[in-house]
């Protein structure tokens, strides 16, 4: 059995005499970048390909359906599980809701995806570039609809050369009006984080939204529809920064996507390397059929060696899986490996994968103590606050009668849900005693504060020496938040300052 090269632009043979860092020698040419030219991936099925439909599945499942959960938070809170409330200023995640203060958790987060980024890079190369990436899961999808609509890669090159008709015109339609639906929801979907979601697609379908609801809406749906329609690989190649920083971080033993020419070369037809082998001659299993290349997204040929523009979607290792086993040949001539095995094998040695080495354990140490931290923070949190500034000018003014005045702005924070009185007291100046003034000057002289659920209560504290003697010209104050019964809630640090 004989397999023939799918079509001539399946790429030309690449001895690994000639494989270089970054792919094979270029040819001579008068320009220093390569021609635009329209790539058309052929469908594939396959280990691989499945977990593609699978990650596919669920994380658009999540995306699209996510802001329709609800959660119950009990009276005056929204039902949303997942919202950014902007016009509160707050973050909610199921059981979680993030203040604006606590921003501080965003940045863990944000944090905890670059290290897993790095770990997932020092493990398995790009894999988060073939299997999570936004712009892979949507081209995916794009590509699917491009193929029902068109027909697979043959079809849709052979209609390509040929004139606009009445067929073409209609699959071109079909084809366009199902990727403005996917782009105009994938937008819509996107602003349901920040509204209630029934409420806000209600108001959307008899266009009483905002404004703003629509003009994002819009945005996306055209980045959605340029980007995953059109551009494709390009943003891989050109637009994407990872390709570019993951070479600095991964090394010799994280698994790429590999094709394996100590096994492959010297590449010929099946009719021939029987031929070669009868003889006592050394043929490869490769047959140079070109399906690793035509099903490739990228357009990459992997015998060439490492490239860029290889997202690790392992969608060759099936396309050359089922050719060897249409042959008779072992599999995964193509597999996620490393050039350090393909070395040793040439040598007679046998494969080492080192997944655990400083590098990874490194990431995950970082990650599980910092995810730690942010947890046990989390847990611990309590649902009321206080934050103190002291006047800067005048840092304090002496009375008439010999006391010492220091001003101070105070925020009191509710995250309950319910209304809630707080008791205020100050400790580390004996003697000493405090007026609230301002917009609660009928609580003058008072130490407690009813304050709403979930609100921010900010007032003007003057707080006099009294009898108190100041030690020096700072003396430490601990301004003390206490409920009903006396139980100690929060806590802020400050200074009194005197002459």
């Amino acid at each position: 059995m004989d397999v023939g090269i799918d079509d001539k632009q399946a790429g030309e043979r690449v001895s690994p005499a000639k494989v270089v860092s970054g792919g094979p020698l270029p040819p001579e040419s008068d320009t220093l970048y390569e021609a635009r030219r329209q790539i058309y991936p052929q469908s594939i099925n396959g280990t691989f390909r499945r977990i593609k439909w699978a990650i596919l599945v669920v994380t658009l499942g999540i995306y699209y359906l996510l802001p329709f959960v609800r959660w119950d938070r009990g009276p005056n809170a929204p039902n949303q599980a997942v919202l950014v409330d902007l016009e509160h200023n707050r973050f909610y995640f199921f059981f979680i809701e993030i203040w604006p203060q606590e921003v501080y958790y965003l940045t863990g987060l944000m944090i905890l995806a670059a290290l897993g980024l790095f770990l997932m890079n020092a493990l398995a190369g790009r894999v988060w570039c073939g299997y999570l990436c936004p712009q892979t899961v949507w081209t995916d999808l794009f590509l699917m609809i491009e193929r029902l609509a068109e027909g697979d890669r043959r079809d849709r090159i052979r209609k390509e050369a040929l004139p606009l008709n009445v067929q073409r015109v209609a699959e071109k339609t079909i084809k366009h009006s199902l990727w403005l639906a996917i782009a105009w929801w994938t937008g819509g979907a996107w602003v349901l984080y920040f509204n209630d979601a029934p409420t806000l697609v209600r108001q959307l379908a008899t266009f009483s939204a905002p404004a703003i609801a629509y003009i994002w809406i819009g945005i996306l749906t055209a980045t959605t529809y340029v980007l995953a329609g059109f551009m494709r690989e390009q943003v891989c190649l050109y637009m994407c920064p990872w390709p570019r920083i993951q070479a600095a971080l991964t090394d010799e033993n994280a698994l790429n996507v590999t094709y394996r020419y100590d096994r492959g070369e010297q590449r010929m037809s099946v009719k021939k390397a029987k031929a070669v082998r009868a003889t006592g001659g050394q043929a490869g299993d490769c047959v140079d059929c070109g399906q690793c290349v035509a099903v490739c997204p990228t357009g990459v040929d992997i015998r060439g060696g490492p490239n860029m523009g290889c997202i690790q979607c392992g969608l060759c290792i099936d396309a050359c899986d089922n050719v060897m086993r249409k042959i008779g040949r072992p599999e995964r001539l193509i597999a996620y490996d490393t050039d350090v095995n393909i070395k040793r094998r040439l040598a007679g040695k046998e494969n080492v994968f080192r997944p655990v080495r400083v590098r990874t354990v490194l990431y995950v140490v970082l990650i599980l103590g910092i995810g730690g931290l942010m947890a046990g923070k989390l847990v611990t949190r309590s649902d009321s606050g206080i934050a103190v500034i002291h006047d800067r000018n005048p840092l304090f003014v002496t009375l008439s009668n010999g006391e010492i005045r220091n001003g101070y702005t105070v925020r009191f924070s509710n995250m309950a849900a319910t209304t809630r009185r707080f008791m205020l007291k100050i400790e580390g100046l004996p003697g000493s005693r405090f007026e609230v003034i301002g917009e609660d000057k009928n609580q003058s002289g008072k130490e407690d504060l009813d304050i709403g659920p979930d609100q921010t209560r900010e007032t003007r504290l003057l707080v006099f020496s009294g009898t108190a003697k100041p030690d020096g010209n700072s003396t430490p104050l601990t301004f003390v938040l206490t409920d009903e019964t006396g139980k100690t809630i929060a806590t802020a640090k400050d200074f009194f300052r005197a002459p």
